[in-house]
């Protein structure tokens, strides 16, 4: 089963990927990139887990293995908690929305440190139990960690003003509350999967804010034309009492 699992895995990474590139096109600011990256970056996460799925199975070298177990939960428990905070705080464009972010942000990149040094100093071990990876750090394996995480990642998708990034993360709370309930032991491997698939949303904030450009440009358009019309109006009210003045005389 773990190479049927395996090819899934790199089967997923591409098709993600794909959405990726699509997505990372759509960039037009600097602050937009790492926001763009994230679904290659889930895209690659995937394509890791591919080798760890061989590595279970014994197909590649447990060095090998290793590493790739080892970048799969840096990136799941360390830097993903920092990563979408900071990614979103970087986009949002209303200030208080954007005051909530950045305190997220600080509070994931304090999770981040305290995470990645708990995994660089107690070993991880990666074991499957019924048909999941079931990644494993006695470091990380508390309540605490768990409840800020969520926080920081789905709490600051859901804290963003558009619609699509928002649906996101309720979707990501979602998927991450039924996969706790169902299989507590998968939850690192099972969410990132789920979150994986459905970060293709991601590329419809780009969608919605064109949308959002053409709608102010069509208001001030608007506003513009009633501007105009009206400077006009006034005009010929000026120029129809200034001739009647010199009819009078």
């Amino acid at each position: 089963m773990d190479i049927y699992f395996a090819i899934l895995n790199f089967t997923l990474s591409g098709a993600i990927g794909l959405v990726g590139i699509l997505t990372l096109r759509k960039v037009s600011t600097p602050n937009e990139v790492l926001f763009a990256l994230l679904p290659l970056l889930f895209a690659l996460h995937q394509f890791t887990e591919g080798f760890v799925w061989l590595g279970v199975g014994g197909h590649i070298e447990a060095r090998a293995f290793n590493l790739a177990a080892g970048i799969f939960i840096y990136y799941a428990q360390g830097l993903l908690p920092f990563l979408i905070p900071l990614a979103v705080w970087l986009i949002e464009k209303k200030q208080w929305r954007k005051n909530i972010l950045g305190i997220l942000t600080l509070l994931g990149l304090a999770l981040a440190v305290y995470t990645m040094y708990g995994l660089s100093t107690v070993p991880s071990s990666v074991t499957v139990v019924n048909n999941t990876l079931y990644y494993n750090n006695p470091w990380t394996a508390n309540y605490y960690d768990a409840i800020i995480y969520i926080i920081t990642t789905c709490g600051s998708l859901m804290l963003s003003s558009s619609i699509s990034v928002a649906l996101f993360g309720i979707l990501n709370l979602v998927g991450l509350t039924l996969i706790f309930l169902w299989r507590p032991y998968g939850f690192t491997s099972l969410w990132c999967l789920y979150a994986a698939v459905i970060s293709g949303l991601l590329y419809f904030h780009f969608v919605e804010r064109r949308i959002r450009f053409l709608q102010d440009l069509k208001e001030k358009r608007e506003a513009f034309s009633q501007k105009l019309e009206s400077e006009l109006q006034h005009l010929e009210a000026r120029k129809f009492f200034k001739n009647r003045g010199k009819k009078d005389e």
